[in-house]
């Protein structure tokens, strides 16, 4: 057989405490895959993986383009450890490039949580292994490669390559194999490969140990827990023969992270179902997939209807506060907030939310040691950020303290964690948005186009920017401000496009006005308007400014805080009794009026003697980033303009925006 070296793509990322190197070769030949192992892996001695691709067949609908002629293909990735060291949590990175929708994977799920069929075509995917997370060695269990060795049938579908070209894995001149340890989270060790053109059906890798790496001495059995911006623990603490029960933990560890009525979700891998929870609720009671299934096979003489929810993926909320100390269904410590999860800047106690779950088994798994947990975690809030989340990792059991009140704490019997990242928000994906206003310009710089979404363009065009405004209509819902932002436009002599901008579709928009600017500082105004019909409790406001924010003297109507040691942010929260930002409500005469906003507002005074040189007009007087509990909200691209003939402050502006903000003022516009 005829060996070339190639560039390959083919990554494999091993929660192992050692550093590999990987090294790799393409075959030509063979579209079947090999019975045994290749020839190639008696010569590896650490992780050796492969990549085959089996076939593929023509999609429906037949086109006459072929970069758009879809293709169902099938190929193996398969991952063996040869080495002397057991692999735990196995992590595979593939570099898909053809625009693969990845619709099955056997053993394996994808890291970044999403559900099959899955779009992996354009920077690839991590799959990583399950129900088979680690690889025992050779040495320990007598070569078995059920032990040592997963298989992952992938199935999917392709775009582009037409036969006989190949639609192999992206390639490059390297192959990288990130390590992560306790303290090291990529480490990476690189060997060049050559380069020589060769159509393959087949590519293999070899990692071995990097020998210039140091490798800790790690005394525990499982993996040190991991950093995130939170934390959820799904600790196993009582078992059975055919269920056990869970108690899962959330832990909000990010300074400005936040969640609001938050609903988890996971994906039951095993036939699992839940047959009673603590301290959270499904959305959905609902036991029919049960009856119907598998479950209703074996549990012939179980009353399901007891059972809370029989769903492969069930949404899970908080319990409200009038149920936290309900015998049956609350009485948790950390329980029944409302989904509200704070950071700890503001409530270290309210940080954290807890709940039990009671899991029934399905066969195979009716034994106390057949314990896996759920795949596949999201969580999300409202008007909050986008947390993004791995798969589940062994880590040793969690310890609480002894129920009886002694010194003395007890164990889970088996412990996972999941943790889950803040995403920034793509662009017309926020939640919130900001707008700029100036003593020194009449108009207000509205919230960008479709800055949450742009939803129905028929009647306007989502790809200008949007009309400048007077200071009024700030508190008059978009759809009713038509008539005043033309009549503006016009006496302004600005341009008015046909069709007109779309709104910015967003639930809470926040006003930033400067109100002065003197030698020694300056002042600026903050309004928080809320579209939504909900109320915002407990809500907090984050500002971060390029080179004012050091400047921070005082809020005069809310509690703020210089946060100096993350990016000099200004925090401000509501003061005691002033902590609810209320939801929409109806304007005075509902038939004609539009509706008004809930609205919280305050002066925010800056000192100039520890920020010499900064320019309020030019820009220094605006946030480079602003967040509202916790989602970041979208900025204007540009400032106000300094117009002339402009003093210090303009009193009839703050007045028009102390009005707005403090009178129910309502404008009906058709």
């Amino acid at each position: 057989m005829k060996i070339l070296l190639k560039e390959v793509i083919f990554t494999l990322i091993l929660f192992s405490f050692t550093n590999f190197v990987c090294r790799g070769q393409d075959y030509d030949g063979g579209n079947s895959p090999p019975a045994a192992p290749p020839p190639e892996a008696d010569n590896c001695n650490g992780i050796f993986l492969s990549y085959i691709f089996m076939s593929r067949e023509k999609e429906y609908p037949y086109v006459k383009n072929a970069t758009a002629q879809a293709w169902a293909f099938k190929s193996t990735a398969t991952i063996m450890n040869t080495g002397i060291n057991e692999l735990k949590e196995w992590k595979m990175f593939i570099g898909f490039q053809h625009q693969e929708l990845l619709v099955s994977a056997s053993n394996a799920v994808l890291v970044d949580g999403n559900e099959l069929p899955a779009p992996v075509g354009t920077n690839g995917t991590y799959l990583s292994g399950y129900p088979q997370t680690d690889l025992k060695t050779s040495i320990e269990t007598a070569g078995d490669l059920t032990q040592i060795q997963v298989q992952v049938q992938l199935t999917g579908t392709q775009f582009g390559i037409t036969p006989p070209g190949i639609p192999m894995p992206k390639r490059q001149r390297q192959f990288v194999l990130p390590m992560m340890d306790s303290s090291v989270l990529h480490q990476r060790a690189m060997v060049s490969t050559k380069n020589k053109l060769l159509i393959a059906s087949s590519i293999y890798v070899c990692c071995v140990r990097d020998p210039k790496v140091k490798v800790k001495n790690i005394t525990t059995k499982y993996f040190p827990r991991q950093d995130g911006d939170l934390s959820l623990s799904y600790d196993v603490i009582q078992v059975y023969e055919n269920n056990y029960l869970a108690q899962v933990t959330i832990e909000n560890n990010n300074p400005l992270g936040r969640l609001d009525h938050w609903n988890l979700t996971w994906e039951w891998m095993r036939g699992e179902f839940i047959y009673t929870m603590r301290g959270a609720y499904t959305h959905q009671n609902d036991y029919s997939d049960c009856i119907y299934g598998v479950a209703g096979q074996y549990y012939q003489d179980l009353d399901f209807s007891q059972v809370m929810n029989c769903q492969k993926k069930p949404v899970i909320a908080d319990l409200p506060r009038d149920r936290a100390k309900d015998e049956k269904i609350g009485n948790l410590p950390y329980c029944c907030r409302n989904g509200s999860l704070l950071p700890t800047i503001m409530n270290a106690t309210k940080a954290r939310s807890i709940f039990q779950v009671q899991v029934y088994k399905l066969p195979p798994d009716l034994n106390k040691t057949a314990l896996y947990p759920p795949e596949n975690w999201k969580i999300v809030g409202v008007v909050n950020p986008e947390y993004k989340c791995g798969t589940p990792l062994r880590v040793d059991a969690t310890e609480f303290p002894d129920p009886s009140g002694l010194q003395a704490t007890t164990s889970a019997i088996a412990s996972w964690q999941v943790v889950c990242n803040i995403t920034r928000p793509k662009m017309r994906e926020n939640h919130c948005c900001v707008s700029f206003s100036a003593y020194y310009n009449e108009s207000v710089i509205p919230c960008n186009t479709c800055a949450c979404g742009c939803g129905d363009t028929k009647n306007c065009n989502p790809n200008v920017p949007p009309l400048l405004l007077p200071p009024e209509t700030l508190l008059v819902p978009f759809e009713n401000r038509t008539l005043k932002a033309v009549h503006w436009a016009r006496i302004k002599h600005y341009n008015v496009p046909r069709p007109l901008p779309c709104g910015d579709h967003c639930g809470v928009s926040i006003n930033w006005h400067v109100v002065s600017n003197y030698r020694n500082g300056w002042t600026a105004q903050i309004t928080l308007f809320n579209w939504e019909e909900i109320n915002f409790e407990d809500w907090f406001v984050a500002v971060q400014m390029k080179n004012a924010a050091p400047g921070f003297e005082k809020a005069y109507s809310f509690n703020g805080t210089l946060l100096e040691d993350l990016n000099d942010t200004v925090f401000l929260q509501g003061l005691p009794g002033l902590n609810y930002l209320i939801g929409e409500t109806n304007g005075t005469n509902p038939a004609k009026d539009p509706k008004v906003p809930g609205k919280q507002q305050s002066v925010i005074m800056f000192t100039k003697k520890r920020t010499h040189g900064i320019n309020v007009i030019k820009g220094d007087g605006f946030p480079t980033r602003l967040y509202f509990n916790g989602e970041e909200c979208a900025l204007p691209s540009h400032f106000p303009k300094a117009e002339a003939n402009k003093d210090h402050i303009n009193l009839v502006l703050v007045f028009l925006l102390v009005l707005v903000t403090f009178s129910p003022i309502a404008y009906p516009l058709h």
